[in-house]
């Protein structure tokens, strides 16, 4: 493993598939903290020409509305992206259920969509339903926790 970085509070690590961000024990984002992640991401990709990203999610349950669609805009300009040991609060939000696809352990990748059922209208935010991806797999996170 590559040595760790502090990059304005964030810390930084190399793993096998991406160069992973960790903001720390913080449950919840404002946008202050996704000003950050998206100044250290633009970094990473311009400055040192990154091309996979992940993001710890170990202890996240709230994330600025523009999350997601940030990580999405990464995601359409050819940059992989994963999010790391996501809290069930995370894993059981629409867009994460819509977009991202358990790759190994706790780690997801983000894709376009087509890979797993739409979400059903109204389902609230915070339900129970999985997706499952048209391959068979459910896309569900494990319950046990990798430190």
């Amino acid at each position: 493993m590559a040595e760790r970085k502090y990059i304005h509070g964030l810390t930084v690590r190399q793993d096998a598939k991406a160069v992973v961000i960790d903001i720390g024990d913080m449950e919840i984002w404002d946008g202050a903290d996704l000003s950050l992640i998206r100044d250290t991401l633009i970094s990473m990709i311009r400055n040192e020409g990154e091309r996979s990203l992940g993001i710890n999610m170990q202890y996240v349950k709230y994330v600025p509305s523009g999350f997601f669609g940030m990580l999405f805009d990464w995601f359409e300009s050819g940059i992989e992206v994963r999010l790391y040991q996501p809290t069930d609060r995370v894993a059981h939000m629409v867009w994460f259920r819509q977009f991202f696809l358990l790759e190994e352990g706790l780690c997801y990748a983000l894709h376009d969509g087509s890979l797993c059922a739409p979400v059903l209208a109204g389902e609230e935010e915070d339900s129970t339903w999985q997706t499952e991806s048209r391959l068979g797999e459910p896309n569900r996170r494990d319950t046990s926790r990798v430190l």
